[in-house]
């Protein structure tokens, strides 16, 4: 990946955010194995942080790790001092991550390390103005991955009108005494198998 220093195209009246980190070639994203990946990540990173240092020229480096699982696609971890990605979702959504998941988590790492940044809304005016008009991106909150892989269910419940798949940590609650109700039906939900 060449790592040139990104330039802000103005924006005419009515046009849609433009990027303004250097967009990825996506067939040089597909052909990289995981551990070529993981770098090409790490160093995506360090454009996001540079381009955050024009503004914010003490920010400092975030560590990165891809240890994040379920449905996140990325988090910024104050307290370990860096940014977390989804390893499994990274894979299957290689250009999104480049493109949507690294400006957004680079976005709160810069806004959190603000004067006032600990006081801000995660996803407050703050953040949304670093999405707009530093990295040139609508500020949405979620992305739409296909989870299925990298958030497994693998305990099945049952209600009254379907049933549901339960996260280890979820069964784990179910089985400990917390009670989960259907959002249609309002049925209790029971493990598959044995009796409520």
């Amino acid at each position: 990946m060449t790592s040139t220093r990104p330039s802000i195209r103005p924006r005419a009246r009515g046009d849609s955010p433009a990027p303004v980190l250097p967009d990825v070639d996506d067939a040089w994203l597909q052909s990289l194995d995981v551990a070529a990946l993981r770098q090409a990540l790490m160093a995506r990173v360090a454009e996001a942080v540079a381009l955050c240092r024009d503004y914010h020229p003490g920010l400092p480096e975030p560590k990165v790790w891809c240890d994040l699982r379920g449905k996140g696609a990325g988090q910024a971890h104050f307290g370990r001092g860096g940014l977390r990605f989804n390893g499994q979702l990274l894979e299957e959504n290689r250009h999104a991550f480049f493109t949507e998941v690294v400006p957004h988590e680079v976005a709160h790492w810069l806004v959190w390390h603000l004067e006032d940044g600990p006081t801000f809304r995660p996803h407050g005016r703050e953040w949304q103005t670093v999405m707009l008009r530093l990295f040139g991106l609508a500020p949405r909150v979620t992305h739409r991955f296909d989870t299925a892989r990298s958030s497994p269910v693998p305990y099945r419940y049952r209600c009254a009108c379907r049933e549901h798949g339960f996260s280890a940590r979820r069964h784990a609650n179910a089985q400990a005494g917390q009670e989960y109700r259907c959002r249609h039906c309002r049925g209790r939900l029971c493990l598959v198998g044995k009796k409520c």
